[in-house]
């Protein structure tokens, strides 16, 4: 996946502010205890990242950005 594609499914599923939000402020125990932000700067692939985010959050990401 796509850095680019990872940030427009991310604000599709938070909206366009609410997703900055999350990706530097909610530490997600599916990235060890990182920030989104922290996990793609140390290198995490954004396929695994954005997995995570589907994992911390079942209920607002939409199957069809899963």
């Amino acid at each position: 996946m796509r850095l680019t594609d990872f940030w427009a499914r991310l604000e599709q599923a938070f909206g366009l502010g609410y997703a900055g939000s999350i990706a530097a402020d909610q530490v997600l125990t599916q990235l060890g205890g990182r920030t989104i932000e922290q996990a793609l700067a140390d290198g995490e692939p954004t396929a695994a990242v954005w997995r995570a985010v589907c994992a911390a959050y079942p209920d607002r990401v939409p199957p069809r950005l899963r």
